[in-house]
């Protein structure tokens, strides 16, 4: 089985990432995805909500489709780094092809993150495209690995989760980008909210 790791803070999960992962089982790059959300000890993120609130609403997000998965394995009391989380995986999975999904953004810097040649070496990444990067100036740039380096067809708008966080701390509308459940779930616990 060829199953896809979606990393993220997923502050809040919203509809693109489950159109991302949905649209990488539809085309055939993979036949699962799990989640796998940011640990709250990792310190370049800012603002997160506690690690139990962003699992929970991922899940809500995926509870309806057999093929999206939520793991829990970079939520732990220290940093769990990138390299560590895809080396879990491939050995729960020693049967199974495993991907790392990330965006033209983190791949734009992945050499240097914690052991980001490992990374780049020793596993394939299911690339989604980003309007401000340019495709071609990355896969130059890491010619080296160009045989791990998928680039999807699938390109990811201009939507985020910082975006939908200042629109809710706002009072506006954002019910076209989150899960109804999701949204329910930030409602009743007035997340992101003045």
């Amino acid at each position: 089985m060829k199953i896809g790791i979606f990393g993220g803070s997923f502050n809040p999960p919203h509809k693109m990432h489950k159109e991302i992962a949905l649209t990488l089982i539809e085309k055939h790059y993979v036949e699962k995805v799990i989640f796998v959300p940011t640990g709250s000890k990792y310190k370049y993120k800012n603002n997160l909500l506690s690690d139990k609130v962003r699992f929970e609403m991922l899940k809500l997000m995926c509870r309806d489709n057999n093929n999206l998965e939520v793991s829990n394995y970079e939520l732990k009391e220290h940093v769990v780094y990138t390299y560590e989380t895809l080396n879990y995986f491939k050995n729960k999975y020693k049967d199974d092809e495993i991907y790392f999904i990330c965006g033209t953004d983190n791949l734009s810097y992945i050499d240097k993150w914690k052991k980001g040649e490992d990374i780049l070496s020793n596993n394939k990444l299911l690339v989604i495209k980003r309007n401000t990067f340019d495709i071609n100036t990355l896969l130059k740039k890491y010619k080296d690995y160009k045989d791990n380096i998928i680039v999807t067809e699938i390109e990811e708008n201009e939507i985020s989760s910082t975006k939908i966080r200042e629109m809710i701390y706002n009072n506006k509308r954002v019910k076209d980008y989150l899960d109804d459940k999701v949204l329910d779930y930030i409602i009743r616990n007035k997340l992101y909210s003045k």
